[in-house]
C-alpha cells in the first residue's frame, strides 16, 4: 500500500479531501480503470482517484477515438468499477454528446452516473463554465478538463499540444479561472506546455491533475493500458510504461497454445482422478 494511502488510515477519499490537497502539499494520484479487477488493482496500488475515462472507447471497445462511446456503455463500465472501489474517489467521464444538448439534459445524464453507476463525481471536457455551474447547482461534483480535449479532436485537428502562443495561453488561463469560479473541484490539464500548466496551477486554488502537462501539477493521471504496456497502437510522448504486460501476455498465450498442440497441457498434476472408481469390478462382471 502506498504511503499516501496509509497516511489516510484507510479513510475514503472525498471531493473535499481532493479539493484541499494543495493546502496539504500532497500530490494526487489518478488512474483509469474500466472493470472490477482493474479497479481493485489501481485502488490497492494507492490511487486517490479512479477515473472511468471515455478512453475506454479506444482501449476497451477498439474505436479509433473517444467519440463513439455512449452513456449506456460508460454506465456499464462505471458499475463494474464501482464494485471494485472501496475508498478511492470514483469519477465518471461524461462522453461526447452527453453534455452538448442543453443543461437540463446534461444534468439528467450526469445524475445517471451518480444514481445508477455509483460515481461520486463526473468529468466534462472543455471551456463550459455554465455547464459546470448547472451540475454543481444540482449537487453533482465536477472535474473539469482543459488543453487537449479528445472529444474535440475534429475541431483541434488531431491529437496535438494545446496552449502554445500568447493567445491560446491567455485563453486557457482564463478558462481555468472560469471553471474554478463555476465550481469545479479539480482540473485535468492534458498536453499543454509544462510552464503553462505550472502557471495555471499557481493561479487557481483547485488542484490540477496533469497528463502530458509536466511535473508542476498537483497530481498526475495515466491510462491503465498505457502505463502497463497493454496499448500499443499509439504511444504518446507523455506516457511512461511501467510494465510491458501486452508483450508478456502474448508470450504466455502463445506458450499455452503451443503446449496444447504438442500435448504438454494439461499434465497429470493438472488433471483429476476418482479414487473410488476401479475398472476391476466392471471387468469381473463382463467375464462372469
Amino acid at each position: 500500500m502506498s504511503e499516501a494511502r496509509s497516511d489516510r488510515s484507510n479513510r475514503s477519499v472525498s471531493v473535499p479531501w481532493v479539493l484541499e490537497a494543495p493546502t496539504r502539499d500532497e500530490r494526487l494520484v489518478m488512474m483509469t480503470a474500466y472493470d472490477f479487477s482493474q479497479a481493485r488493482l489501481v485502488e490497492e496500488a494507492g490511487a486517490d482517484i479512479v477515473l472511468v475515462g471515455d478512453s475506454l472507447a479506444m482501449v476497451v471497445l477498439g474505436h479509433d477515438d473517444t467519440l463513439a462511446v455512449t452513456v449506456d456503455e460508460m454506465l456499464h463500465h462505471v458499475k463494474a468499477v464501482k464494485r471494485g472501489v472501496q475508498s478511492s474517489l470514483l469519477v465518471a467521464d461524461m462522453p461526447y454528446g452527453s453534455f452538448h444538448l442543453g443543461q437540463e439534459r446534461t444534468v439528467a445524464e450526469a445524475l445517471r452516473f451518480i444514481k445508477e453507476g455509483g460515481a461520486q463525481a463526473v468529468k466534462i471536457e472543455g471551456r463550459r463554465p455554465e455547464t459546470v455551474a448547472a451540475l454543481v447547482e444540482a449537487e453533482i461534483p465536477v472535474m473539469a478538463h482543459l488543453g487537449l480535449t479528445p472529444q474535440s479532436i475534429h475541431k483541434l485537428g488531431g491529437f496535438r499540444v494545446q496552449g502554445r502562443g500568447d493567445g491560446p495561453r491567455r485563453e486557457l488561463l482564463e478558462a481555468a479561472r472560469q471553471l474554478e469560479a463555476a465550481g469545479a473541484f479539480s482540473l485535468v490539464l492534458e498536453c499543454v506546455p509544462a510552464d503553462l500548466a505550472s502557471e495555471v496551477t499557481s493561479v487557481v486554488e483547485i488542484p490540477t491533475i496533469g497528463i502530458g502537462a509536466g511535473p508542476h501539477c498537483d497530481g498526475q493521471v495515466l491510462v491503465f493500458h498505457d502505463l502497463l504496456g497493454l496499448e500499443d497502437r499509439i504511444s504518446p510522448r507523455f506516457v511512461r510504461r511501467y510494465a510491458e504486460l501486452g508483450r508478456d501476455a502474448r508470450r504466455a498465450l502463445s506458450t499455452f497454445a503451443d503446449d496444447v498442440r504438442k500435448g504438454r497441457f494439461p499434465s497429470t498434476e493438472e488433471s483429476y482422478d476418482d479414487p473410488s472408481f476401479s475398472t476391476a469390478e466392471p471387468i469381473r462382471k463382463i467375464c462372469g
